[in-house]
């Protein structure tokens, strides 16, 4: 019922006034005389109202002058009260009226300080126009107490009104933090699905180019070699093909039936994955320190990829080069090393520099929660440090 009212307030804002004013000529004028009328002898009923029509129609302005319709009500009311009409809360009604519309709109401080001048007004009027022998309680309190209450109230619906708005600004910056969170994960998520994209792709393509040249030099110089490197390198584009499917499938619906079931990589796969470089005539040692842990999903993955694109990076720019990959599992963290060591019949292979392969698995080290280096050895080969939390 009240939303109701306040909707109607608002889309008739006239109407509201009129009623507003007719109440408060009424409850000022006729009322507020017939009320008084036993301590008023001789004032007669009409010589009041050309003062309460004065002050009801000057709330017409309250919103836009509260100050001055404060001052026109309460120079009304001490008239009144000035002739000798004893200032009951009807008499009052404009007064009051205004001053709830000024303790809105004002600070409290002041909406009191307001409140005080015009009600000492008002008193010293009613005071010096009480000539009918008025009891002082109801010359002097009764104004008091009638004046002081709308600038509670006033006080109190400015504080309620200053904490609904409050409110509503946490709730908008709520809901815009909510947005920026979600693009924010929506960019990190696009991020790491180019990354795996990536990882896959340069990996597999730099396989499948090692083997194609192998393919072309034994062609020429043993032939009958060529048919395993073939099958090899189909076998090479068909895990490409099921990387590929799996990292897409990322964009999928979770309900969708099509999304890849293929585990993710993971260190398991290592073996695999050193089988297939050695396929391209890299030569990859593997080492392991320390007793080996659980690694949780994201690590495992991150300590996967870095090695894949370590290795790419060995094959594309040192494919003649041994290189050694070492797990060492500490307490808590897994440190992940890959050097590469230059053969006496090629030059020092060129470094990576700070390519995208570089790049990703520094993002990838470091999403992970760890640390990651990557930088030339004395004798010209290359390493790549990385050191992941182990989370149980």
């Amino acid at each position: 019922m009240t939303a109701r009212w306040q909707h109607y307030a608002q889309n008739h804002p006239h109407a509201v006034d009129a009623a507003l004013i007719a109440v408060l000529c009424v409850l000022s004028g006729p009322v507020a005389l017939y009320s008084s009328d036993s301590f008023a002898e001789g004032l007669g009923w009409w010589s009041a109202l050309p003062l309460a029509v004065v002050a009801s129609f000057a709330m017409l302005w309250r919103q836009s002058h509260p100050r001055t319709v404060l001052v026109v009500t309460a120079v009304c009311a001490s008239a009144a009260g000035g002739v000798g009409y004893l200032l009951t809360p009807m008499l009052l009604a404009p007064v009051i009226a205004a001053l709830y519309e000024l303790a809105v709109q004002i600070p409290r401080r002041t909406a009191y300080t307001w409140c005080l001048a015009m009600t000492a007004m008002i008193v010293l009027s009613a005071v010096i126009g009480n000539r009918n022998g008025h009891p002082w309680p109801l010359a002097i309190i009764n104004p008091v107490l009638c004046l002081l209450l709308p600038v509670a109230l006033g006080t109190a619906a400015q504080t309620r009104h200053a904490y609904l708005e409050a409110v509503k600004v946490r709730a908008e910056y709520a809901e815009r933090s909510r947005e920026e969170e979600a693009r924010h994960r929506v960019a990190e998520e696009r991020v790491r699905i180019a990354r795996e994209l990536h990882d896959v792709v340069a990996h597999h393509l730099a396989l499948a180019n090692a083997q194609a040249g192998t393919a072309t030099f034994l062609a020429q110089t043993s032939p009958h070699k060529v048919a395993p490197m073939v099958a090899q390198l189909a076998s090479i584009t068909s895990s490409a093909l099921r990387e590929l499917k799996a990292a897409v499938g990322l964009l999928r619906r979770p309900d969708d039936p099509d999304s890849p079931l293929e585990p993710t990589p993971g260190l398991r796969q290592l073996p695999g994955l050193v089988d297939s470089f050695a396929a391209a005539g890299l030569g990859v040692e593997v080492a392991v320190d320390g007793e080996q842990q659980q690694l949780s999903p994201g690590v495992d993955l991150t300590a996967y990829r870095i090695v894949q694109e370590a290795l790419t990076n060995v094959t594309k720019h040192a494919p003649k080069s041994t290189t050694q990959v070492r797990l060492a599992y500490g307490r808590d963290r897994l440190t992940v090393t890959i050097t590469n060591e230059p053969s006496a019949r090629e030059p020092a292979p060129a470094s990576p520099g700070d390519g995208f392969g570089l790049i990703g698995m520094r993002e990838r080290a470091r999403s992970a929660g760890g640390r990651f280096d990557a930088g030339r050895r004395p004798d010209g080969g290359f390493t790549v440090t990385t050191e992941l939390p182990i989370l149980h």
